[in-house]
């Protein structure tokens, strides 16, 4: 596991990439890292919800 330091810099910088409309797999981290999942929540927050109106089927 990350320390919380690393932890804090992986969800800012999911913020960040979800900001600027990266996609998810700009991810950095491993599929194996504590990281990654600091990084995929931080970057869940900036993604726009999504009604069930405008859902795809």
């Amino acid at each position: 596991m990350g320390t919380r330091e690393e932890i804090v810099k992986a969800v800012t910088a999911g913020r960040e990439a979800g900001r600027r409309g990266d996609p998810p797999t700009a991810c950095p981290y491993p599929p194996t890292s504590t990281l990654l999942t600091a990084w995929v929540r931080g970057y869940a927050e900036t993604r726009p919800v999504v009604d069930d109106d405008q859902a795809v089927e």
